[in-house]
């Protein structure tokens, strides 16, 4: 997802509701307020703050303050490294800073979880390690299927798009209509072309296959896969939907929630998180605090899933979400990397 470069003094304008939640068990259990993004808010630099507000490595002060700018948190996340990142350049890590505003070139490679090829200088990734925050995504290709040989081949998203640009070339624009007619059984247009433009042909034809069967940047792979090495209580930054999101494992029942940070449901409180049960939102649900099931005081939703109570909330208020199912079919082959709003 693409979007204009807000320059610095733009940033500093803008403002971000806060929204009051509480966050942990037992005696660790306690109220803070996390911060909500509006329709141009920058969602990687929400999910950095947003973790270390919940991890208690920064806090919002007063108590009583109801919105945050840009320079406001940037202080905050500056401090935060000054003091606690002790072998690390200061100054660097602090000009980073900015560029997680405009939305990161993020290059995932599908077959590790916490595996990103660096774009450009990579300096926005570099940020989230100086801030001791894992950045994930589930956006993996299943050992068992069809596809793997060609995905594994090529590895990362650009490399892989790159490819079916190429392919696509080679046929002049026909790879659709070849990769239909070997669906179909038929190979009239095999011989036009080499052994190694054929095999450039058939990869790309199972490439595109697996971007086009996982939209929304998470696979059931890549689900069970962040189930299984994430340990309870884990606090991450989870890449999916060219979105950057709070994601977290409960320690009580191991299941997997995204922090519900959207502005739609500011005055919202007993939604907090969302469930992360399935790659396209059909099966989720909200929770609040103590993740138990919502019950909205905008209405009674109970028993629709996140996403209908989601549109159910922009239809009453005006309001609209910040990420857009509509928007999951996002690759463009004239635009080769994902980006993050």
């Amino acid at each position: 997802m693409s979007q204009n470069t807000p320059d610095l003094q733009s940033l500093q304008a803008d403002v971000w509701y806060l929204k009051e939640i509480s966050f942990g068990s037992g005696e660790t259990k306690k109220s803070t307020k996390i911060i909500t993004q509006n329709f141009n808010g920058p969602c990687s630099f929400i999910a950095i703050c947003n973790i270390l507000i919940l991890r208690g490595n920064i806090e919002i002060l007063p108590v009583d303050r109801t919105t945050v700018s840009y320079e406001f948190l940037s202080q905050l996340v500056g401090e935060y490294i000054l003091v606690n990142c002790h072998d690390i350049d200061i100054a660097a890590a602090l000009s980073m800073m900015p560029s997680t505003t405009k939305g990161m070139d993020l290059n995932p490679l599908f077959t590790n979880a916490t595996s990103f090829r660096p774009a450009g200088d990579a300096g926005e990734l570099k940020l989230f390690e100086q801030a001791g925050i894992q950045l994930v995504h589930g956006w993996l290709v299943d050992p068992e299927s069809r596809e793997f040989k060609a995905v594994t081949k090529f590895e990362d998203y650009d490399s892989a798009v790159n490819l079916v640009a190429d392919a696509d070339h080679t046929t002049k624009g026909q790879l659709v209509e070849v990769a239909g007619s070997q669906q179909a059984g038929t190979s009239s247009s095999a011989g036009n072309y080499t052994e190694e433009e054929r095999q450039k042909i058939e990869d790309a034809i199972n490439i595109r296959s697996f971007l086009e069967t996982s939209p929304s940047q998470l696979t059931y792979h890549g689900l069970f896969t962040l189930s299984s090495f994430l340990s309870p209580g884990s606090l991450v930054a989870l890449f999916r939907s060219s979105h950057l999101s709070v994601l977290y494992k409960s320690p009580s029942d191991s299941s997997l929630y995204t922090l519900v940070s959207d502005s739609v449901f500011l005055h919202e409180p007993s939604i907090v998180w969302e469930r992360l049960e399935d790659v396209d939102g059909g099966w989720s649900g909200f929770v609040d605090g103590d993740f138990v099931e919502s019950h909205p005081v905008g209405g009674d939703f109970a028993g629709e899933t996140a996403e209908s109570t989601l549109r159910a909330f922009e239809a009453a208020t005006g309001q609209f979400s910040v990420v857009d199912p509509a928007e999951y079919v996002f690759i463009n082959f004239q635009h080769l990397t994902v980006k993050s709003c």
